[in-house]
């Protein structure tokens, strides 16, 4: 909208069904967003309105909430499904305290799709081919766009602790500052916009597929969590002598109590299971470990005061607001109900049934499907209407013929 009226107050509206399209444009029935698709308010949040620094025009993005012409949050938005969870933890006097880890690829402009990414060419004329994981000068060739990368992040505010080379071909990974879990689903969605606008602008492509080459590690966004006393902003995960509490341990039975429930939400394309068929540093298991990053919850080597439980089964491509609320979810559910997780895993080991999760999305979203808990967290509307959205994706996937198909089993007596 223009400035003028955004600066009047004038309300935005939009259409409630807008709120399950689906990734290819179109929509489930209207019965799972109301049959009138009456509209929506769009109601920004003053703290996420930003002038967009890589915009030759001045032009600027406001975060907003989608609610009822009533005034209540929606069912159906992800945004207002966080901060539904976020005060349920208030109301017990606990705030979560969150931080992501986003990985993501720089490629090569991609105009045919049927083609594989290629990385950028560097100063030297050469493509990266792999060998620049973790290495201090691997990202000479794309100096000036992390440069710029730095420069709008900064006049974002968003405030970032480390950026690396990942272990993909041309894939990176940022460490976004721990704090609030809204702010920082804010921040991980404006850096993901970010990216793919400043690259535009130095002719690359950004990608944050969860799998977008094969033979090559996929891309996560790895949730961290921990719980704190309003008020004190002491880590309930830690007593007074530094050891882990009943607490910890319900929140990470929580976890593992809704991971093959919420794998849908975590993981929710086609693609993301390519990223979880290969398990090293991608774990498709709720098991959960110290310092094992073939678990799916790994508790990170700290001090007791940053004691931690990191969710490594989101990939990048995932929704931050739902991933990050239905994370925090399973863990209040466990705290709530008292739940005791499993025996921690340490080493190489097997996953015990009991805590494998589904490996296709079809097998998610039928998880999902059955799923009382993620009814009784999320409302039977929102899990619905997500469910027929992503019903809607899968079938356009299964339309297409694959290469692999046509190369392999075409010859096939």
């Amino acid at each position: 909208m223009t400035a003028e009226g955004f600066l009047e107050g004038r309300r935005l509206q939009m259409a409630r069904g807008v709120l399950l399209q689906c990734i290819m444009g179109g929509y489930p029935p209207a019965r799972f967003y109301g049959s009138d698709d009456g509209d929506l308010a769009l109601v920004p949040d003053p703290a996420q309105i930003h002038r967009l620094p890589w915009s030759s025009q001045p032009r600027a993005l406001a975060i907003c909430d989608a609610d009822e012409l009533t005034g209540e949050s929606s069912p159906l938005s992800t945004r207002g499904q966080l901060k539904a969870v976020i005060a349920r933890y208030a109301a017990l006097g606990l705030a979560p305290v969150v931080a992501t880890e986003l990985e993501f690829f720089v490629f090569a402009p991609n105009p045919d799709p049927t083609q594989p990414f290629q990385p950028p060419l560097g100063l030297d004329g050469r493509r990266e081919d792999g060998h620049s994981a973790f290495s201090v000068s691997s990202n000479n060739g794309l100096r000036p766009f992390f440069n710029e990368v730095y420069e709008c992040m900064a006049a974002l505010g968003l405030p970032r602790d480390t950026f690396m080379h990942e272990m993909g071909v041309s894939q990176f990974e940022i460490n976004l500052l721990h704090g609030d879990p809204l702010l920082l689903a804010d921040q991980t969605l404006l850096f993901k916009h970010l990216l793919k606008e400043v690259a535009l602008k130095h002719g690359l492509t950004v990608v944050c597929m969860a799998k977008p080459l094969a033979h090559t590690p996929g891309s996560s966004m790895h949730i961290h969590q921990s719980i704190v006393e309003i008020g004190t902003g002491r880590n309930v995960f830690s007593d007074k002598a530094g050891e882990p509490t009943a607490t910890f341990r319900h929140f990470i039975g929580g976890q593992q109590a809704g991971m093959a429930d919420f794998t849908a939400l975590f993981a929710p394309n086609v693609n993301s299971y390519q990223r979880l068929c290969h398990p090293f540093a991608s774990p498709n298991n709720a098991c959960w470990s110290h310092d094992n990053r073939a678990a799916g919850l790994r508790i990170p080597a700290s001090s007791p005061v940053a004691r931690r439980v990191e969710n490594r089964l989101p990939g990048a491509d995932a929704n931050p607001y739902l991933a990050i609320a239905a994370s925090l979810a399973s863990g209040l559910y466990g705290i709530e109900n008292k739940l005791e997780p499993s025996e921690p895993i340490q080493g190489e080991f097997v996953v015990p049934d009991n805590l494998s999760l589904p490996c296709t999305l079809h097998a998610a979203l039928e998880r999902l499907k059955r799923s009382q808990l993620a009814k009784e967290l999320f409302g039977k509307e929102f899990i619905e209407g997500y469910i027929a959205s992503k019903t809607m994706e899968l079938t356009s996937f299964f339309d297409e013929i694959t290469p692999w198909e046509r190369r392999v089993l075409a010859a096939q007596a």
